[in-house]
């Protein structure tokens, strides 16, 4: 069942199990992307402007997924203020 709080704040926060919903997204979109880097173990040429590197795709996709975390994280604290 999902259960709603209200807030002093006047906003309602979701809750499935005592678990805020918005970590359970987040716990699904980890597990999502842990599967896929898993899946995806041939190594591959990256070639960037003036070099080239050969490397397993899981590390080229984990990078790339911190990179739009850390991206995401700052744009979202210039959003707030």
């Amino acid at each position: 069942m999902t259960k709603t709080s209200d807030g002093s704040s006047g906003s309602q926060r979701s809750e499935i199990g005592g678990i805020p919903t918005r970590w359970i997204g987040i716990g699904v979109i980890v597990i999502l992307a842990v599967w896929f880097l898993f899946a995806n173990l041939d190594k591959v040429k990256i070639q960037f402007w003036v070099f080239t590197v050969t490397a397993p795709l899981w590390i080229a996709l984990l990078a790339t997924l911190v990179a739009g975390a850390v991206l995401g994280w700052l744009l979202k604290g210039r959003r707030n203020r």
